[in-house]
């Protein structure tokens, strides 16, 4: 049912209910549920077995009030067909057939705007995802948080919402300086299992790459940063240490390019710290009254905020734990003006969530509580051939999102990249996911990727194979779609908008992926049913291919969503 007749019936109930909760205090707060019986009805309600005791007054018999004057009511005429009471006063109405074959009009018209909000929200989120360490290519971890957080940043501004997509390089610390000690051995001559590489070294084949292009004096550039040329000398550890930094990040741009995922902004780590903001943040914490020194450490009064123990800012040393940036970092975010802020990791970071938040609450700027929002992700396990694949060659010791794109695709990256982002949002975030390659290329049902895709294509097919004028389908009589098919595969594209607010709400652009296998799975059924076009009358015809042209739209929409082709031919 479309969201603007559920506002409709809900309208009703509440012109039904007013002259029976007059002279009292009651606000009642209509609620509209789908029966989980299908045979009971389109829509369930409760709202008499609520207020029942309230009015002191029996439910079956407020219900049988309630229904009478709903179905008295003008604007119940043409969307409701009939409404029954069950069990101790559940209301259960069933929608008019013109209401719900409605639908196809209104996918028809709206075309890609179908589903979105239509208007703007006026809130603005940041959504921080990938954020890969320049260390390395991107494995297939970053292609998860990749995926999910492109289809969530897509399923924000369907909502409305102004989105800022955001790379954070950790571009300072320990990592970084292995990094270079890594290259400059490699340009040194040594290799990995030599007495003289260095134990905590990278030994993927790109250090070799990157070490011979230093040596080469070339020079390189990322996508929003000035570019690096190498001196080649091996004993300039911080031309080393820039060189491969951004190397790296270009390396990282043209993984992202070939995954179809486009930033909006860069932030670098290092710039917290140039530019003073990581200082003035733990200042302002001092200030706060929010810290205290103890054994020649800073100490943040985490468990204030609910954390189970304080947690050290500045170590002994003078350097500051993995949080403190992050904390700065977040202040940023808020002071740019995001009132709400998405990250999107890995489920080790799980322990830092109450450090950063407890740090955002403490320095008292009006941040709001549970700021920000966190998407963790649990592993991807790879399996190639019938058995798991752990490491990539070039990267030494994990697979790559490239590697996945190429094997996924055999070759072709368009099919690659769509298999790859639409399996790793099939699953919701928080649960681990088995990437079978072999499925991935499968050309039957059991590759979910090609199952939707397949049905957009069979409907390219009918509709080419009728040769007339989609745009006339809007305008068709829809009063022949009675067959228990085409009302499944109505319902199911009345409940594409609610299910996009809804995957947006809950930060889950799973949703998405098991929306569009359903309602693939009910244009197959219906397809094979009935075999659109054979035996048709020409007023059922054009009704089924006005429902199937709505079909495909909706399968466009949502696969381009997740960043999804839509094939005519497959």
């Amino acid at each position: 049912m479309l969201a603007q007749q559920k506002q409709q019936i809900v309208a009703l109930f509440q012109a039904a209910l007013a002259p029976i909760v007059a002279g009292t205090d009651l606000a009642p707060n209509v609620v509209l549920e789908r029966p989980r019986d299908p045979s009971h009805g389109d829509i369930a309600c409760n709202i008499a077995m609520q207020l029942a005791k309230q009015l002191k007054t029996n439910p079956r018999e407020l219900a049988t009030r309630l229904v009478a004057a709903l179905q008295a009511e003008p604007g119940a005429q043409g969307l409701i067909e009939s409404a029954d009471i069950a069990g101790p006063g559940f209301i259960n109405l069933r929608v008019a057939a013109a209401a719900k074959q409605a639908v196809v009009r209104d996918v028809l018209e709206q075309g890609e705007a179908f589903g979105s909000a239509g208007a703007a929200s006026g809130h603005h989120a940041i959504i921080e995802f990938v954020s890969a360490n320049p260390t390395g290519p991107l494995h297939v971890g970053h292609g998860r948080q990749a995926a999910l957080g492109d289809a969530l940043s897509s399923l924000f501004e369907s909502q409305g919402i102004e989105v800022t997509r955001e790379f954070y390089y950790n571009d300072a610390g320990v990592q970084i300086a292995t990094l270079a000690t890594s290259v400059q051995a490699r340009a040194r001559g040594f290799k990995p299992g030599e007495a003289e590489w260095p134990e905590s070294a990278y030994n993927g084949d790109y250090i070799a790459d990157i070490a011979a292009d230093f040596l080469a004096k070339k020079t390189v550039s990322a996508s929003d940063g000035a570019p690096a040329t190498a001196s080649g000398d091996v004993e300039d550890i911080e031309s080393i240490r820039r060189f491969a930094v951004t190397y790296l990040r270009n390396e990282q741009d043209q993984d992202l390019q070939a995954f179809g995922v486009k930033f909006d902004n860069y932030y670098l780590e290092s710039s917290l710290y140039a530019d003073g903001k990581v200082e003035t943040a733990v200042q302002a914490l001092v200030d706060a009254g929010k810290t205290y020194e103890e054994g020649g450490a800073l100490w943040l009064k985490t468990t204030d905020y609910g954390d189970d123990k304080d947690r050290v800012m500045r170590k002994s040393d003078g350097t500051y734990t993995y949080f403190v940036p992050d904390v700065a970092y977040h202040i940023q975010k808020f002071r740019r003006g995001f009132d709400q802020a998405i990250n999107i990791q890995g489920s080790d970071h799980h322990g830092t969530i109450a450090r950063v938040r407890a740090g955002l609450q403490a320095v008292n700027i009006g941040i709001p509580q549970g700021y920000p929002d966190y998407v963790l992700h649990k592993m991807v396990t790879v399996m190639k051939n019938g058995e798991e694949v752990k490491i990539s060659k070039r990267a030494g010791s994990y697979v790559t999102v490239r590697d996945l794109i190429e094997w996924s695709g055999n070759g072709d990256v368009t099919r690659g990249r769509d298999a790859v982002r639409f399996f790793l949002i099939s699953r919701k975030a928080d649960t681990e996911f088995v990437f079978d390659v072999d499925v991935a290329l499968a050309t039957n049902d059991e590759n979910p990727v090609y199952y939707v895709q397949y049905a957009h294509a069979r409907i390219c097919s009918a509709l080419a194979n009728w040769g007339g004028d989609v745009a006339t389908l809007a305008k068709v009589d829809l009063s022949p779609l009675t067959e228990s098919h085409e009302s499944q595969l109505l319902a199911k594209l009345a409940a594409y908008p609610e299910m996009l607010q809804r995957a947006q709400a809950e930060l889950g652009p799973h949703q998405v992926a098991f929306y569009l296998r359903e309602l693939a799975g009910e244009l197959h059924s219906y397809y094979f049913a009935h075999k659109w076009l054979l035996d048709d009358s020409e007023a059922l015809k054009l009704a089924r291919l006005a429902l199937a042209a709505a079909t495909r739209q909706v399968l466009r929409n949502g696969l381009a969503l997740i960043g999804v082709s839509a094939p005519d031919k497959m």
